[in-house]
């Protein structure tokens, strides 16, 4: 294990021990609904991240779903949702150990940080409008987590030795022109589809903003 992968388990490690102290165990074994959506959202995340691809001799790549996820489980659970898929995936060998810290921290934390950050930022300084929850909470939000993911991968494949930058940017960055637009779909698609059929499911949306008549 190299020094930036054992560094990046340490803060891994940390800063789960701080978002767990604040997630209310107690309320969701009391929570049915909670639990079915914690428990479903991790088997999505779980099936979703084992079909990955990439070109051959380069990093993989696969959709993420975490622009949807903390919209829908809040940043807590979310953070906790991806750590358990992140884990049973590791375990299966499907990801190394010697990159669980930094998969968890680029992979996982930052992408979902972005999301509630763009969230919150929208929820106080532009109109509360369902078409803005959608596109600027969840569709704009995809593109940007793919991206962002594999930016961050990139600087710590190249500062760790794993590859030159050229082959970086010809086999791996390249590909995140083809996977951005895709990863914008798929969370703006479930994110639509829940708040029409099932919004109690959404913990970020509240009908008394985005739906009633002002």
């Amino acid at each position: 294990m190299t020094d930036i992968q054992s560094a990046a388990c340490l803060i891994s490690v940390l800063l789960c021990f701080l978002i767990g102290q604040k997630l209310p165990f107690k309320q969701l074994s009391k929570d049915k609904q909670s639990q079915h959506l914690v428990f479903a959202s991790t088997v999505c995340l779980f099936l979703l991240w084992m079909f990955q691809t990439g070109i051959a001799g380069s990093p993989t790549v696969h959709f993420l779903w975490l622009a949807a996820l903390p919209l829908v489980l809040g940043f807590r659970w979310a953070i906790c949702s991806t750590l358990i898929a992140l884990l049973a995936l590791t375990l299966l060998g499907i990801e190394s150990y010697e990159m669980l810290g930094v998969n968890f921290l680029f992979g996982c934390l930052a992408p979902i940080a972005l999301t509630y950050g763009i969230y919150s930022l929208t929820f106080h300084k532009l109109p509360k409008n369902v078409f803005v929850y959608i596109f600027v909470c969840a569709f704009i939000p995809g593109a940007l987590t793919i991206g962002l993911k594999m930016l961050l991968l990139s600087g710590y494949f190249y500062l760790d030795g794993l590859y030159s930058w050229q082959h970086i940017m010809d086999n791996y960055l390249m590909l995140t022109t083809l996977l951005a637009f895709p990863e914008a779909m798929f969370n703006g698609m479930t994110i639509t589809l829940l708040i029409i059929y099932k919004p109690h499911w959404v913990y970020t949306f509240y009908d008394k903003f985005y739906l009633s008549k002002k």
